[in-house]
């Protein structure tokens, strides 16, 4: 594989249906933006995003803002819903506010599943917007398991129940905040496998070095997330630093630009700034560009990349 193919769309692994689709190098995060979520979407239509996270956990997402964004933008002309990777996470009670969650926290966890699914389905019905050459039927891209319960049973009980609607309400499945044994658990026990996995970038779990080999094994994409706001300390250090001199970019960027040179990764990005959606993405042609003109300084900086977060090289 050449160097810079890293820098192209990740196809997403799903055996069990007959698309294909793709994952870009950025997926746009819609956590914590509450009432201006719709907005803040829809600009990120506007200026490179196609692929969108959010969750079925009011605490923390507004999906029914998130669906309201799409709608506008297919409704202008931006985008089509077929051109969307739509992602969003079945939340198990310990995630959700006790006031405010899409299920009866007491009823069975097959029926909290389905109540989930069918209210996320609901909010992304785009039937009355979208154009006849375009998916009237909702469906949702991938449904990510928002973390595991309580013992492996349980996860499971939930995956199983997910596993009813692929491969038709649900293209694929994910799961996230998951160690390395819980993944392989999953792996081992499930019909459909996870497409992907989401998880945070960070020194605490030395950077999830042994979950990204596993993805990489087992051809599931791996979804960077807090990838900015957990590691300042890359983002200042001179190995960052020395990429974004020589690309002219920010030392954010690069930062981005390194780990989706780790491979296999695309990264969540929640920035709510129109210049950083901007910056970050032609950033990545950029990066792109300087790995086929310059291979070998390319590695170079992978390389020490890989020394500073402790991966071995390969």
């Amino acid at each position: 594989m050449a160097t810079s193919a890293i820098f192209e769309k990740l196809v997403l692994h799903a055996p069990h249906w007959s698309g294909k689709q793709f994952l870009p190098a950025f997926i746009y995060g819609t956590a914590w933006k509450k009432e201006s979520t719709t907005d803040l979407l829809y600009q990120a239509l506007n200026n490179g995003f196609t692929a969108i996270d959010t969750a079925a956990q009011p605490k923390h997402y507004r999906e029914d803002l998130v669906a309201a964004g799409v709608s506008r933008a297919i409704k202008d002309g931006k985008i089509k819903r077929s051109e969307i990777y739509l992602q969003t996470k079945f939340t198990s009670v310990a995630g959700q506010d006790p006031e405010n969650m899409p299920y009866d926290e007491n009823s069975p966890l097959v029926e909290q599943v389905a109540a989930s699914v069918t209210s996320s389905l609901r909010h992304f019905n785009f039937a009355n917007v979208v154009k006849d050459d375009d998916s009237a039927e909702p469906y949702i891209d991938t449904l990510v398991l928002h973390s595991a319960l309580q013992s492996i049973n349980e996860t499971m009980d939930v995956w199983h129940a997910l596993e009813q609607y692929v491969p038709n309400k649900i293209r694929n499945l994910g799961i996230s905040n998951c160690n390395l044994f819980t993944l392989m658990d999953v792996y081992e026990r499930s019909t459909i496998k996870p497409s992907v996995v989401q998880n945070r970038f960070y020194p605490s779990t030395k950077f999830d070095i042994g979950v990204r080999k596993f993805c990489q094994e087992k051809n599931i994409i791996y979804q960077s997330f807090w990838t900015l706001s957990a590691n300042p300390q890359l983002t200042r250090s001179s190995e960052v630093g020395a990429l974004a001199s020589q690309l002219d970019i920010s030392p954010e960027s690069a930062l981005y630009c390194l780990v989706l040179g780790l491979g296999n990764v695309t990264i969540l990005n929640g920035t709510k700034s129109l210049e950083h959606m901007q910056e970050d993405w032609k950033a990545v042609p950029k990066a792109k560009e300087f790995a086929e003109s310059y291979p070998e300084h390319w590695k170079s900086a992978m390389a020490k990349f890989r020394k500073l977060i402790g991966q071995p090289q390969p």
